[in-house]
């Protein structure tokens, strides 16, 4: 039984303990609130607490009229010119704006922008500076220092741009590509996303919008930091839909961005490097004395003195400049990581930086802020630490919004470097422990000394037998294997099988009728043909196709050019002379240029004009010249025909292919027999 006595008693205590609690926990929040959202200037903190202002100011503070004039105007006029600034760039890159008038346009207005928030920025300090008082700004202030400092930055870029293209050295057209518009696309989509979330978070969880940005931001971003979450069910369930969508896009702005921008950089970064290791090759033969070993081979004379004929020196040429690629890639990669990785490092220990001066009052050590870094880098998120300062949540978005995007590059550039080093460092001791290989631990040791002895006869690397005729392939094997990708690839690949059978058949009717020349000629067509849509199938191969030393001296036989004469050869050059400006240095268009009419360009492996320099694919290049080849006998075909009718179709071919080059004395039908051999 229950005393009545002690009932009351207990139950008062009981309720005045509860009324404390509540109190002090009121007190906490309120305490906190003070701090994050601060509201009016009219608060009167106690003693010793710092003054906390916000920018925009309760109506009837004594600083409103001089803020909502001329601070408000600098900042709307600010906007106003931003906008003009990024209208005018997106017309000029629609070709909408020509290029002389976009410019300038987006210069000024960028700089005005900039000055304008400068001038409002540094209006404010000036008015909110109380001697003996601490006060703290809003998040829109930190969020006009990075605008300014971006309108500034871009606007100076675009000063060097005009420049460079003035000077000759830039494009005065923006010539977007499908996957630049993509990426911009991509963007602007993601930005919008995230911009217009916060907006409906900040309306249905009753937060401030920038708040809301800050949540929106660390949710896409996928670090979840945890001192904002949605308290209500409709901002719970919304959460379900909202982040998948900005993940995906989130995904797709990365994945553009490595595979357009650094990719684009990689070919053009690999391109100089190529250049400077080939000049350095060619340079020591040359002091070494072995020039013959890239000097053509004139005669049987000069091929007895060197040891060599003109297509075994070729084949030497080739595989120093293959040598060359593979040195220049190894390098490549591992400098992209290096890049990516410092770019990585940089934004983690400058961002621990400014976290610790950012978030002071809550007492971070810089360790705690590298802490605090280096798991939101991660994407781990374990919420102990987070940013409560207005500074510290403004930089976060801007900084993680660079920072996580960085970490996807380091990853993705470790996976040819670091990842592929310890794949087959794994792979190595399986062999000699619990997985050992087909060829035996013996063979894998010698052909590991032979590796790093530079001897490639014992690598085990497969060689691709040679294409077409010199094996008698029709294409199988490769059809699972790229070039499908290609968007021109099935319209291509269905015009060069017509061409191939209507050649065909044409070849079968001539040597029906006895017409050898002309069964010749037709089997060459047929043969350019096959081939092209051979080599479409190797396009957009990822790794792209090499090709061999035999496959590459077939494909120029096609083109009309020997291996074995020194007809079309020369000695590379240290440093060539540019056509575009006529001074040293590389001009990497060289590769792709075709033939001029006054003939063919003399060329060398390790020159300049190589097939394996420039940025142009092996399979591209070939593509475009068996193409060009095939246009250019289908051309002087039909001009025959046509001219055949008048009486001269003996005259035309045999001076019209003789000028071609294609084969040698083709005027008699036993001729025009052995030049299709000779193809074959």
């Amino acid at each position: 039984m229950n005393d009545p006595g002690l009932k009351e008693p207990i139950n008062e205590t009981s309720a005045n303990l509860e009324d404390d609690r509540r109190q002090e926990s009121e007190a906490e929040f309120e305490d906190e609130q003070a701090f994050l959202n601060p509201r009016s200037l009219k608060s009167q903190p106690p003693q010793g607490r710092s003054i906390l202002i916000q920018l925009t100011v309760a109506g009837g503070s004594p600083l409103l009229p001089f803020l909502c004039s001329p601070l408000l105007a600098a900042n709307g006029m600010s906007l106003g010119f931003a906008l003009i600034s990024n209208f005018s760039l997106l017309l000029n890159m629609a070709r909408r704006l020509p290029f002389a008038i976009a410019q300038p346009i987006t210069i000024i207005g960028w700089y005005i922008s900039s000055f304008l928030l400068i001038g409002d920025i540094s209006g404010i300090i000036h008015v909110v500076k109380v001697p003996g008082q601490r006060r703290a700004l809003t998040q829109p202030f930190y969020y006009a220092i990075f605008a300014a400092s971006l309108y500034f930055i871009i606007a100076t870029l675009m000063v060097i741009t005009v420049y460079g293209a003035w000077k000759g050295h830039y494009s005065k057209e923006f010539k977007l590509t499908m996957s630049q518009r993509t990426l911009m696309l991509q963007t602007i989509s993601f930005m919008v996303y995230m911009v217009g979330g916060a907006g409906v978070y900040a309306k249905i969880e009753g937060w401030m919008f920038l708040d809301a940005l800050y949540f929106t931001n660390f949710t896409l971003l996928t670090v979840g930091i945890g001192n904002y979450a949605p308290q209500t069910h409709l901002g719970r369930g919304l959460l379900f839909p909202y982040a998948v969508g900005g993940i995906v896009v989130l995904g797709l702005v990365i994945g553009s961005i490595r595979s357009l921008v650094l990719e684009r950089g990689k070919n053009k970064l690999g391109s100089r490097m190529t250049e400077k290791k080939r000049e350095a090759l060619v340079k020591k033969l040359l002091e070494q004395g072995k020039a013959h070993k890239i000097t053509p081979v004139q005669s049987k004379e000069q091929a007895g003195q060197v040891g060599m004929s003109e297509r075994e020196r070729r084949e030497e040429e080739f595989n120093m400049m293959r040598k060359v690629q593979q040195q220049t890639a190894t390098r490549q990669r591992w400098n992209a990581l290096f890049i990516s990785g410092g770019a990585w490092f940089f934004l983690w220990f400058m961002g621990a930086l400014i976290f610790y001066f950012a978030e002071h009052e809550q007492g971070w050590t810089y360790f705690q802020a590298l802490y605090f870094s280096y798991t939101t880098l991660l994407t781990i998120g374990f919420g102990d630490f987070k940013p409560f300062s207005n500074s510290g949540k403004a930089f976060f978005v801007f900084w993680s919004l660079l920072a996580v995007p960085t970490l996807t590059i380091v990853i993705s550039n470790m996976g040819n470097t670091v990842v592929k080093g310890i794949r087959d460092a794994t792979l190595y001791l399986g062999e000699f422990t619990v997985l050992p290989g087909e060829s035996g631990v013996k063979a894998r040791v010698k052909q590991t000394a032979s590796r790093l002895k530079g001897d490639k006869r014992s690598t085990g690397a497969h060689e691709q037998e040679p294409p077409g005729i010199l094996r008698g392939r029709g294409g199988d094997g490769d059809e699972e294997k790229g070039g499908q990708d290609c968007d021109l690839a099935p319209s291509a690949d269905k015009m060069a099988g017509q061409i191939e059978d209507q050649e065909l058949e044409a070849a079968e009717s001539d040597r029906e009728k006895g017409d050898i020349l002309g069964s010749t000629i037709h089997e060459y067509h047929y043969i350019l043909a096959r081939e092209f849509r051979n080599v479409l199938k190797h396009l957009n191969e990822s790794p792209p196709r090499q090709y061999t030393y035999d496959e590459w001296a077939y494909y120029l036989r096609l083109m009309g050019e020997d291996e074995g004469s020194s007809t079309s050869h020369r000695k590379p050059v240290v440093k060539p002379i540019s056509k575009r400006d006529g001074k040293e240095g590389p001009d990497m268009e060289q590769a792709q240029t075709e033939d001029t009419k006054e003939g063919k360009k003399p060329w060398s492996w390790l020159g300049e004009r190589s097939p394996l320099m420039g940025e142009m694919e092996e399979a591209e290049w070939v593509l475009v010249r068996l193409a060009a080849r095939l246009e250019k006998e289908l051309r002087v075909m039909s001009e025959d025909k046509r001219r055949s009718s008048g009486g001269q179709a003996e005259k035309v071919i045999g001076e019209g292919r003789n000028s071609e080059g294609t084969f040698e004395g083709r005027k008699g039908s036993g001729e025009g027999s052995s030049g299709s051999e000779g193809v074959r």
